[in-house]
């Protein structure tokens, strides 16, 4: 069984940024600060839960910008040229749109059996549901490669008959009988 990353998700900034891998076992951030890279590993068998959530600061993302600009290009069209206005306010309104169709900046935490990290996983919320739905893929591959064998552990007839109790026995007893009946 090959055990390669297949990178999922890239979240940049302006001093580096991390990057999501996904392994049969693992899920792999690789976060890069300048010159140093961090790695942390995920197992997917211990992974209790990914959150993903709307930033609260994309509203001063959308607004200030374009508050700017429209300034800028308001002061521009009265004191210097009004085809010089016209290009800052029109870059301003393309801000505002560009902002609004790419929707909300997230922010996200991955909580496994130890450990609760707050790192981002996604830029936007738009993304996430496709991320979120790779790394469900694996996990129920995962859980479910290891919930097979100890099924499959209890096969014959004359292992499910040990009992250590009268009471498990009547019980287990009672179930044959229904099982067997029907």
């Amino acid at each position: 069984m090959s055990n390669a990353f297949s990178k999922i998700s890239r979240v940049g900034s302006l001093t580096g940024g991390t990057k999501w891998y996904l392994s049969n076992d693992c899920l792999l951030a690789a976060k890069r600060t300048l010159y140093s890279v961090e790695y942390r590993r995920f197992y997917l068998h211990d992974l209790q839960c990914i959150l993903v959530w709307p930033s609260r600061s994309w509203w001063s993302r959308l607004i200030i910008p374009a508050v700017l600009l429209a300034a800028l290009g308001g002061s521009l069209w009265l004191w210097v040229d009004s085809t010089t206005g016209e290009i800052f306010v029109g870059i301003a309104f393309s801000w505002v749109l560009l902002e609004l169709a790419l929707g909300p900046t997230a922010k996200s935490r991955v909580r496994t059996t130890g450990i609760s990290v707050d790192i981002p996983l996604v830029k936007r919320t738009r993304r996430a549901h496709k991320v979120l739905a790779k790394i469900d893929a694996a996990v129920r591959a995962t859980r479910g490669m290891v919930e097979q064998p100890s099924a499959a552990a209890v096969s014959s007839p004359e292992q499910r008959e040990v009992h250590t109790t009268p009471e498990a026995a009547a019980v287990s007893a009672a179930a044959a009988t229904q099982t067997n009946g029907s």
